[in-house]
């Protein structure tokens, strides 16, 4: 799933770009909530926002996790083949 392109990335820090269109929108909101409640950050204020940001992570790393499996599956499957191959040869 690619970065959408309504969305930004320029704006967040370096290390959240690769983020999905909906994780962006609520960092987006989450860094808006910091600057406008600099110390209620500190007694909750932005909790809410951090654990939709959380479920968000885990929903992204969920994914990820299924389409890497999906291409070590292919590649194995390829390895094999190609070792199949090399066998077959000698």
């Amino acid at each position: 799933m690619p970065f959408c392109k309504s969305c930004n990335p320029i704006k967040i820090e370096w290390r959240l770009g690769h983020m999905f269109c909906q994780c962006f929108l609520i960092i987006e909101e989450f860094q808006k909530c910091h600057l406008e409640h600099p110390i209620g950050k500190f007694f909750g204020e932005c909790t809410e926002l951090k654990v939709k940001l959380d479920r968000c992570f885990r929903q992204e790393k969920a994914v990820k996790r299924k389409v890497n499996f999906e291409r070590s599956k292919k590649l194995q499957e390829r390895l094999k083949t190609i070792r199949k191959e090399e066998t077959a040869e000698t």
